[in-house]
């Protein structure tokens, strides 16, 4: 009985790898939408040690409904307007000092299903907003 057993369970293991039913194929996710700056507005600012907070308007191509500004690599508050507009909250502290600050958009990434794919996130090009 055993020796019938262990060949069954040897069979049952032979036709489902055979069959693919071993291992599940997965696949790589794809490019996501790039998104692109064309204007900052403001582009400047002056500092002052009690910099009240700005709101930026960031116009441009392909964002999304989830897309972040970036100020120097740092996601901000940011509020979907149209997909060629956002609008994003620059808090006071980041205001304070003289600097140029590169500004981005992220469009996330979307995760894929139990077979992977979904799509990578993108970054668009940064523009510099400058801090007098």
């Amino acid at each position: 009985m055993k020796t019938i057993s262990i060949l069954l369970l040897a069979a049952l293991a032979t036709f489902e790898f055979g069959c693919g039913y071993g291992t599940m194929a997965t696949t790589p996710a794809v490019a996501g939408v790039l998104p692109a700056i064309a204007q900052l507005s403001p582009n400047t600012a002056t500092h002052s040690g009690t910099a009240a907070a700005l709101t930026l308007t960031v116009n441009g191509s392909n964002f999304s409904g989830s897309s972040v500004v970036n100020w120097n690599a740092t996601a901000l508050t940011t509020t979907f307007v149209t997909a060629n507009q956002l609008t994003a909250a620059v808090p006071g502290s980041a205001l304070a000092t003289a600097a140029v600050v590169p500004v981005s958009v992220t469009n996330p990434g979307v995760a894929g299903g139990i077979y992977g794919g979904g799509t990578l996130a993108e970054t668009s090009n940064t523009m510099n907003f400058t801090i007098n």
